[in-house]
């Protein structure tokens, strides 16, 4: 007699039909996931798994099991004495704007405040990631933990990528053009937040993620997540649009807007050169969209921080933290 797999219950669970598919439980998404990061599922089943969840679209206690799961799988790997202000993810890429929040998080470790980044590059075409603007800006990335602690010990500021901090989610997430879509990995990996920070800002593109990803943080019982629905999918505020942000401050959920910065829309440009970023850094730059882009991400970050609450108070500690950043950073 043949025996059936142990992770055919999880694909089952999704894909038994309009009557009887269900969503995971958070135990169900808790298991499915530690059998994935273990290597216990088939290839066959990891696609079908992965592509059910895509067409359902994840709910709340999904992507808190499949987070809570992550985190039991890498925690063993992260030393404990590691700590950050602000984990912030990075993994939609730009590919209409300038990685503007770039110069907001390398502001706010200027102001003595460390900012972990973590994300994925390389995943959709046509798009670029903050991994390879760094590079271009000069900013050293870390390859391991060691290299996080001494670069937000020295400059309050690292990035890590996925391919290091769990190598079996980026073999998921460069699946997307093997799929033709991305994952839920895409998703659940904003909500990771390896160093357990205080703070968490969290872009998203789709406004439908945001109460799934706020109810998740609040299951994930994390104290500050701030959710922004960001230019391009990055924790970035698009400053000619309404901010819309979802908070999970100490378990009580929030939605918020605040007005668009500019009254008109600005004209996208042609290129999208690193060295706009730079110019901008050192004032050699009158860039409109862009200082507006950076202020508006800092005043978000101050909500997040609880550093002000309202929109004319937030922009005030942006535009005071903005002011003491290190012109020479660049030069």
């Amino acid at each position: 007699m043949t025996i059936e797999h142990p992770f055919a219950q999880y694909v089952r669970i999704l894909g038994k039909g309009r009557k009887g598919s269900r969503s995971l439980t958070y135990e169900e998404a808790l298991n499915a996931m530690t059998m994935i990061l273990n290597g216990e599922t088939e290839d066959i089943q990891l696609g079908a798994f992965m592509m059910l969840l895509r067409v359902k679209e994840e709910n709340a206690d999904e992507l808190a099991g499949f987070t809570q799961a992550t985190k039991n799988f890498i925690d063993k790997d992260i030393p404990k004495h590691i700590q950050a202000d602000l984990d912030w993810s990075s993994y939609a890429g730009k590919r209409r704007q300038h990685s503007w929040y770039l110069l907001s998080a390398l502001t706010l470790a200027d102001n003595h405040i460390k900012v972990f980044m973590h994300g994925a590059d390389g995943h959709t075409q046509g798009r670029i990631y903050s991994k390879g603007i760094l590079k271009e800006m000069g900013i050293p990335i870390a390859k391991n933990w060691q290299d996080v602690e001494a670069q937000l010990e020295s400059d309050h500021f690292s990035f890590l990528s996925m391919e290091n901090l769990c190598p079996k989610l980026q073999s998921i997430i460069d699946l997307r053009n093997t799929f033709g879509l991305r994952s839920p990995v895409h998703s659940f990996s904003r909500l990771l937040n390896p160093l357990n920070c205080e703070n968490i800002s969290q872009g998203i593109f789709h406004p439908g993620y945001g109460p799934s990803h706020q109810h998740s943080a609040n299951l994930l019982n994390y104290k500050r997540l701030s959710i922004l629905k960001g230019e391009g999918g990055e924790c970035e505020v698009n400053p000619d649009s309404v901010i819309k942000m979802h908070h999970c401050f100490d378990g009580q959920l929030i939605e918020e807007e605040w007005p668009a910065i500019f009254p008109k829309r600005h004209v996208k440009p042609q290129d999208l050169k690193t060295d706009d970023l730079i110019a901008l850094w050192q004032d050699d730059s009158t860039n409109e969209y862009g200082l507006g882009a950076v202020l508006g991400t800092l005043a978000y970050t101050a909500r997040l921080m609880g550093k002000a609450e309202s929109y004319e108070a937030c922009m005030e500690q942006a535009k005071e933290w903005w002011s003491r950043r290190n012109r020479k950073r660049f030069n």
